[in-house]
C-alpha cells in the first residue's frame, strides 16, 4: 500500500503554494477551454432528452445545470454539465484517448455548489491535483486494448477534485479513490460506431467521483490496495505497461498535467495532424478537389483503429465526422476549414463530401509508432501525374508543438459564436477576465453565475 499512501498523501496536503505557475496556466486554459466548449455544446444532440431526464428525477437542489440553470443533486449536475462539455470534442483531451477537462471544470464546479463556495486557490489546487493524478495513472496506448481511458483514469480525477473541495480527510479521500477505482471502465467501440455513449461516459466519469467522495465522507470504503493489490489497477488495466513506482515518484517536481492536448480542431486529436496537414498543403500546392485523384495517409495502428477506418454516417453524424481521418480531410478539401458547423448533420452527409471520402484511403503502417503518437505520412496523386507529400512527427496543439495563448482565446470565441443560445451582454469577456485571474476570485461560483442563460 506504499502508492496508495503516497497518491493518498499527496493530494491531502499539497498546497496551492506548491503547484508552479506554468501548470496553473494549464489548468486555467482548461477552464477557458471547457466554458467555451459547455456554451456551444448546450443545445446537442442527446443533452435535451439527458437533461429532462435528471430533472425529471427530482431530488435536491444542490448544483446548477449550466447556461439552462435547473438545480438538482451535485453528482447528477455534473453528468449533464459534463456531457455538454463533451457534446462537440473540441475540448481539451491527452494522448491515448484521455479527455480531462470535460469532467474535471463540472466536477469542480458541482462540488463548489456542494460545498457552499470555493475560493480560486482551492479550486485551481483541487483541478491541478486532480488532473496529475489521473495523468499519472495514464496508459500507453497498449495497456487501454480498447478500454476508453477517460472512464478508466478519469474517475480517479474527478474524486480527487471532489475529495479536495469537500475538505475529506486523508481516509475519506484514501476511500474515495478506491471506491472509484471500482467505477472504472467503458469502450472505445462506442466513438468507432460514433454513438452518443461517448458523451454518456464524459458524464459518468464526473458523476461517479462526486458519488465516491460522498460515500467515503458517509463511511463507505473501499480496498486499500486499490493500486498494489494482486487485483488492483496496476494488474487490471496497466497489465504491465506501466512502471507503478513511476506514479508516485517526484510528487511537486514533475507535472504530467502538462501533457494536456487543446486541440485547435473541433474533432479527435488523432484528426488534428491530418486535418492541419491538408490545409497546409491545400495552401502550398494550391490544391483543389478536383485536380486530385488519390490521398493516401499513412498512420500509427492505434490511430487506425480509431479513426482510421472506413467512413459511415452512424446514429450521429458529428460523432462520425468526428472520428474519421476521411471525413476531416475531405470536408477540408471541400471547404478550406474544419469549423464546428462543418460537424453538423448537413454538412456531414452533403453528397460532394461523400465523393471525395472515397479518394481518401487511410493506411495502418506500424513503422510510425517509432516517431510518435501522432505521426502521419500524406502522399497526394494528382490527376494527370504528380505527387505532394508531406508528413508530421507531433500534431498542432500537442505538447511540443502548444498552441499560443492568442489560440486559446480565439478557440473560446469559435464556441460563444457557433453557441445556439448567446451569453447576455458582455458576459464572454468576464468569463476570461475571471479565469484569467481566478486564483484571486472569493467564490468560484462567479463561473455559474455567468454561464447561465
Amino acid at each position: 500500500m506504499e502508492i496508495e499512501r503516497k497518491v493518498v498523501d499527496y493530494v491531502h496536503s499539497t498546497t496551492f503554494g506548491e503547484i508552479p505557475q506554468e501548470a496553473l496556466n494549464t489548468v486555467k486554459n482548461m477552464v477557458l477551454d471547457v466554458m467555451g466548449t459547455t456554451t456551444a455544446g448546450a443545445e446537442e444532440t442527446g443533452v435535451k432528452a439527458l437533461r429532462e431526464f435528471y430533472v425529471g428525477l427530482g431530488g435536491k437542489k444542490e448544483a446548477t445545470i449550466l447556461i439552462h440553470g435547473e438545480k438538482i443533486p451535485a453528482h447528477d449536475a455534473a453528468f449533464v454539465n459534463s456531457v455538454m462539455a463533451r457534446a462537440l470534442d473540441y475540448e481539451n483531451a491527452m494522448a491515448p484517448g484521455f479527455h480531462p477537462g470535460a469532467s474535471a471544470v463540472p466536477t469542480a464546479l458541482a462540488a463548489a455548489e456542494l460545498a457552499g463556495g470555493c475560493d480560486g486557490k482551492d479550486f485551481l489546487t483541487a483541478l491541478a491535483l486532480g488532473v496529475e493524478i489521473a495523468s499519472r495513472l495514464n496508459l500507453p496506448e497498449a495497456g487501454y486494448d480498447g478500454f476508453d481511458p477517460t472512464g478508466v483514469v478519469g474517475v480517479f480525477e474527478t474524486a480527487v477534485i471532489a475529495s479536495r473541495i469537500l475538505r475529506l480527510t486523508p481516509q475519506e479521500t484514501w476511500n474515495a479513490l478506491a471506491l472509484a477505482f471500482n467505477k472504472a471502465g467503458a469502450s472505445l467501440q462506442s466513438n468507432v460506431d460514433g454513438s452518443l455513449a461517448v458523451r454518456v461516459i464524459q458524464g459518468w466519469v464526473s458523476q461517479s467521483g462526486i458519488t465516491c467522495a460522498r460515500l467515503a465522507r458517509a463511511g463507505i470504503t473501499g480496498p486499500k490496495n486499490f493500486l498494489e493489490g494482486v487485483y488492483g489497477f496496476f494488474h487490471l488495466y496497466a497489465k504491465d505497461t506501466l512502471d507503478p513506482k513511476t506514479v508516485a515518484a517526484d510528487f511537486g517536481k514533475r507535472f504530467d498535467l502538462q501533457k494536456v492536448v487543446f486541440k485547435k480542431y473541433p474533432c479527435c486529436g488523432m484528426t488534428q495532424g491530418p486535418t492541419e496537414l491538408i490545409l497546409d498543403m491545400i495552401q502550398e500546392h494550391n490544391l483543389t478537389p478536383e485536380k486530385i485523384d488519390r490521398i493516401e495517409v499513412f498512420v500509427p495502428p492505434y490511430c487506425h483503429k480509431l479513426v482510421g477506418h472506413p467512413f459511415r454516417v452512424g446514429d450521429n453524424p458529428r460523432v462520425s465526422g468526428q472520428f474519421s481521418i476521411q471525413y476531416c480531410i475531405a470536408n477540408a478539401l471541400m471547404r478550406g476549414r474544419a469549423k464546428l458547423q462543418h460537424f453538423e448533420e448537413s454538412n456531414v452527409k452533403d453528397p460532394k463530401i461523400m465523393e471525395l471520402v472515397q479518394k481518401v484511403h487511410v493506411i495502418d503502417d506500424p513503422a510510425l509508432d517509432r516517431r510518435g503518437h501522432t505521426a502521419l505520412d500524406m502522399k497526394i496523386s494528382m490527376k494527370g501525374g504528380g505527387v505532394h507529400q508531406g508528413s508530421v512527427d507531433i500534431a498542432i496543439g500537442f505538447p511540443g508543438n502548444p498552441l499560443s495563448q492568442e489560440e486559446h482565446e480565439q478557440r473560446f470565441w469559435d464556441c460563444i459564436h457557433y453557441a445556439p443560445r448567446s451569453l447576455p451582454g458582455n458576459r464572454a469577456e468576464q468569463i476570461i477576465s475571471v479565469i484569467s485571474n481566478i486564483e484571486e476570485v472569493e467564490d468560484v461560483r462567479t463561473l455559474v453565475d455567468l454561464l447561465l442563460i
